[in-house]
């Protein structure tokens, strides 16, 4: 689809859609703080880490539904996605992890063409830009 609005239109929808679970993920991780700490180190991942995992999810998931310093946010979100996966959820025996690895492996194959082509006209990049 070569259309310049359907691309744009789609960007922001794709943006709004991969956004939520990040920022809802984010979120209730401060809520849950202790236990998704003890979660995590669980799982042999520092608890320390933490306040970093609220700021990559909820921070970097605002920031993609704004379009906002989108190509970066993408980038740490790809990056984190593939973390997440290898870290709690590659167990080959368990059917319902490895389905949580693979979401894990396919969102952040999204986040890395959205890092590759940007946040379109409609966000905060483009107006920022003065285009």
């Amino acid at each position: 689809m070569n259309n310049p609005i359907f691309c744009d239109l789609g960007k922001l929808l794709g943006r709004v859609l991969m956004s939520l679970m990040f920022i809802t993920a984010g979120w209730n991780k401060i809520g849950g703080y202790e236990g998704t700490q003890a979660y995590m180190e669980s799982a042999g991942v520092p608890g320390i880490l933490l306040p970093l995992v609220i700021l990559v999810e909820l921070g970097g998931g605002l920031a993609i539904l704004l379009g906002f310093f989108t190509r970066w946010s993408a980038l740490a979100l790809a990056l984190f996605c593939l973390a997440s996966a290898f870290l709690f959820h590659y167990v080959p025996g368990d059917q319902g992890q490895m389905i949580s690895f693979m979401k894990n492996i396919t969102i952040a194959g999204g986040f890395f063409i959205l890092a590759c082509a940007g946040a379109g006209k409609l966000s905060l990049d483009h107006r920022l830009r003065g285009k």
